[in-house]
């Protein structure tokens, strides 16, 4: 889901070790506390279309007696959650355009037999619809110009993001 939503992704973002550079860590504005934190540093590299390497590691079978503190349902609801939220806040024109869309389109389902129904007899006896219409058309247009503004206060933000994490030299230099 995280390659589709943002272009490119892990092998895995859920596990493992991670190794940060001081670049990154001085760039990463963390907003999130517990498991959710994983999501939001991969989204976070991603963005900033920052160097990434993965190394494989062994995994081993849970110690006998042990339990997990995992929960699949609860946490990946939360975890899903946190990529839907990011996706609203890294892309909204994305984000808000597919709810215009789906309004636009709505509108334009309900629209076609009113006016097809115009064009028979030159009278709109379904008013209630029109007006429902023309409500989700305001609405579409809406979410449409609300993801075109934020857009371009997205791209201003990511660009601060990125001159902080080049304002520190990179590792070995």
């Amino acid at each position: 889901m995280l390659a589709r939503l943002f272009g490119r992704s892990f092998t895995d973002i859920l596990s493992g070790y991670r190794v940060f550079s001081r670049r990154f860590v001085k760039s990463f504005p963390s907003l999130s506390a517990g498991f959710e934190i994983e999501t939001e540093i991969s989204v976070h590299a991603l963005e900033l279309k920052m160097p990434i390497g993965e190394v494989e590691t062994p995994y081993f079978a849970r110690p006998e007696g042990s339990e997990s503190k995992l929960s699949t349902y609860g946490d990946g609801w939360r975890i899903l959650r946190t990529i839907m939220t990011l996706y609203r806040i890294e892309r909204p024109l994305w984000f808000f355009g597919a709810i215009g869309g789906a309004f636009a389109l709505l509108a334009l389902v309900l629209g076609i037999p009113l006016v097809l129904t115009y064009l028979e007899i030159h009278q709109v006896p379904r008013f209630p619809t029109a007006i429902l219409i023309t409500g989700l058309g305001i609405f579409a247009a809406l979410n449409v110009f609300t993801g075109l503004i934020l857009d371009t206060v997205v791209r201003g933000r990511r660009e601060v993001r990125r001159l902080a994490y080049l304002a520190y030299p990179a590792p070995g230099v």
